[in-house]
């Protein structure tokens, strides 16, 4: 079903059916809107042989920001040949409005302490391990191996950047914020050797077979920076009790300092992490007060939205805490 509110571009449908015909060999058969994708467009299409997944500009626009599905294309394409599980890219229309194709993957992408339907505890502490011992698979990648590589994000400038972002939300949204943001640039840590990271490392962006992590998805923001701004960000969501009021606690996650060792291969101590952990608290804190402005102001209305001020206060204490003398 494509819902009610979206559309389905017969130009896009006759390029991918003809490009999927000449390049793969493959027939569509349906062409359906596949839900939960956020950059661009997204599309489960039904061929002669294997579902693809076909993610689009939308029309009118071109391959920008965060609808630059060329730029998607490149990391997937230079992640094929590494330890990264990626979907396989099938082939890539460069004419605007861009897209590209790749092969379906099965599996859940399901965010243990925030999604529906609730994942079985047992397995969702067995995904998290998994996925703490794949990050570091992510951050051995060869930069020089990534075309295009941008110049990598420091701590300072990663926090000066999401600091613009809390600086746009009503301080009544975000009590304390100012607090925090303080605390961290009154001690920034210096950098380390930059990796690529994804951005958004955390189960809802893993496709998941069982225990078994098999594809990272959703790269509409990926970089090069400090690998512990990745590892803060992943941590936010090991821990329901971040999320009064929209999430759930679940019992038995691994501890942040157990998922910590695991990425680490069994150190529990990396350096200044609890100032990266600070910041993915603020990251969080910065982007739900967004959020419920955007829904107060009439821009975006989502009742939803709402629940939200109770998770932003706990969000801004556990990081105002994890830094207090």
């Amino acid at each position: 079903m494509t819902g009610p509110n979206v559309t389905i571009s017969s130009d896009l449908k006759s390029r991918v059916a003809q490009r999927l015909q000449s390049e793969c060999g493959l027939t569509m058969t349906d062409f359906q809107v596949l839900p939960g994708g956020h950059s661009g467009l997204t599309y489960r299409v039904s061929t002669s042989g294997p579902d693809v997944v076909i993610k689009a500009v939308p029309e009118g626009q071109r391959s920008i920001g965060r609808h630059d599905m060329l730029r998607q294309a490149t990391i997937l394409q230079a992640l094929e040949h590494t330890d990264v599980p990626v979907p396989h890219i099938l082939t890539v229309d460069e004419q605007e409005p861009a897209w590209f194709a790749m092969e379906f993957v099965a599996g859940e992408s399901l965010e243990p302490v925030l999604d529906d339907p609730p994942v079985e505890p047992t397995l969702a502490a067995a995904r998290m391990r998994r996925a703490a011992e794949v990050l570091p698979l992510l951050h051995a990648v060869d930069l020089a191996s990534i075309p295009g590589i941008s110049e990598p994000l420091s701590p300072e400038k990663e926090l000066s950047r999401w600091a613009k972002t809390l600086g746009a939300v009503p301080p009544e949204l975000v009590v304390g914020g100012d607090t925090l943001l303080a605390l961290l640039e009154a001690d920034i840590p210096e950098p380390i050797t930059p990796t690529l990271v994804h951005g958004d490392y955390r189960l809802g962006n893993i496709l998941s077979q069982g225990l078994e992590s098999v594809a990272l998805i959703d790269w509409e923001i990926w970089s090069t920076g400090d690998p512990r701004v990745e590892l803060g960000w992943f941590l936010v969501f090991a821990d329901g009790s971040n999320f009064p009021g929209v999430g759930r606690e679940v019992p038995g996650l691994p501890t942040e300092d157990e998922l910590v060792a695991l990425y680490t291969g069994g150190s529990s101590n990396l350096p200044d992490q609890k100032w990266f952990n600070a910041l993915g608290r603020l990251k969080m804190a910065a982007i739900m007060g967004h959020n419920l402005r955007r829904h107060r102001e009439g821009r975006h209305h989502d009742p939803d939205q709402e629940k939200l001020p109770a998770t932003i206060n706990r969000l801004i204490e556990t990081g105002t805490a994890l830094l207090r003398p």
